[in-house]
């Protein structure tokens, strides 16, 4: 039997690619933020960073595709701005379908690895995996 009120784990996805450079979780919200907001400050702010760690992000993000994932624009009298590029949506869109694929496809062995983590000195509920079936 499953306890189906016991929180399951959660997964964060990471992608190390061979060149070295790494993508994963904050620099895709913080993507998805310049999206939202269109403007690297407000985004880095938005996730409680300074502007110029966002744009140190933001210019390794753009120097790891083939094509710059972020693109700005000068201020004029409306201050400027910036937004994600065609291959930045595409990055986007692609890391959030592999990561809802990894929880569906993992849901099940989460769950259990979760059972077994301690809660504080609270005693762990253990289930086996053929419990979760």
């Amino acid at each position: 039997m499953t306890d189906h009120a016991a929180p399951a784990g959660r997964l964060s996805l990471r992608i190390d690619f061979p060149n070295g450079a790494r993508l994963g979780p904050g620099k895709v919200r913080l993507l998805e933020e310049i999206a939202r907001l269109g403007s690297i400050s407000a985004a880095g702010r938005s996730m409680g960073m300074s502007y110029r760690r966002a744009w140190l992000l933001v210019d390794a993000l753009n120097g790891m595709f083939d094509a710059p994932l972020v693109g700005s624009h000068q201020g004029g009298s409306g201050g400027g701005g910036a937004a994600l590029t065609p291959r930045g949506t595409e990055v986007v869109r692609l890391y959030r379908s592999i990561e809802a694929k990894a929880r569906t496809e993992t849901h099940e062995a989460l769950s259990c690895l979760a059972g077994y983590a301690s809660d504080g000195g609270k005693k762990p509920v253990i289930r086996e995996i053929s419990q979760l079936k």
